[in-house]
C-alpha cells in the first residue's frame, strides 16, 4: 500500500498556478513608467505643432477673405484711381493691414488689382496677396 505523504499548507501555496496572483510587481510598475515618460513629450509635442499649424491656417484663410473683400470693394466702387489704397480692418480686425497697388497690363486698358493683406505671428511679418484684372473702359492712359 502507498502512503501518501503530506502536503504542508506553505508547499501547497507555491504550487498554485500563478494566474492567480494579483496586482502588479514594482518591474512591471516602472516599465510602464519609462514608457510613458518616452511617449507623453512626443504626443504633446505633436498636439501642440497641430494646433500652431490650425492657428496659421486661421490666420491665411482670415487674411484671404480680407483681402478678397477688399479687392471687391475696390472694383466695385472703382476705387483704384484714389491715391489712398492702403489702411486696417478697424475695428473688426484691426491686427490685420491692407494696401493696393494697380498698374497697367501689357498697355491695354486692363489694369492689374493687387491687394496685400500683412499682419503679425509671433513676431514674424505674414503676408497674402491677391491678384485681378480690371477692365477699365478708356480710364488708362495711352
Amino acid at each position: 500500500m502507498s502512503r501518501a505523504t503530506p502536503v504542508s499548507a506553505a508547499t501547497q501555496r507555491l504550487a498554485r498556478p500563478t494566474a492567480r496572483r494579483r496586482g502588479f510587481t514594482l518591474v512591471e510598475i516602472l516599465a510602464t513608467l519609462v514608457l510613458a515618460a518616452i511617449i507623453l513629450p512626443v504626443a504633446m509635442s505633436g498636439i501642440s505643432l497641430a494646433l500652431n499649424v490650425a492657428d496659421e491656417s486661421r490666420s491665411r484663410t482670415e487674411a484671404a477673405s480680407l483681402a478678397q473683400n477688399k479687392m471687391a470693394e475696390i472694383v466695385a466702387l472703382s476705387l483704384w484711381n484714389n491715391s489712398s489704397l492702403s489702411g486696417d480692418f478697424s475695428p473688426d480686425r484691426p491686427e490685420y493691414r491692407w494696401s493696393a497697388l494697380v498698374r497697367d497690363w501689357q498697355g491695354t486698358r486692363i489694369r492689374q488689382l493687387d491687394v496685400e493683406v500683412l499682419w503679425n505671428r509671433r513676431g514674424q511679418d505674414r503676408r497674402v496677396v491677391l491678384s485681378t484684372l480690371v477692365y477699365t473702359g478708356g480710364d488708362t492712359q495711352q
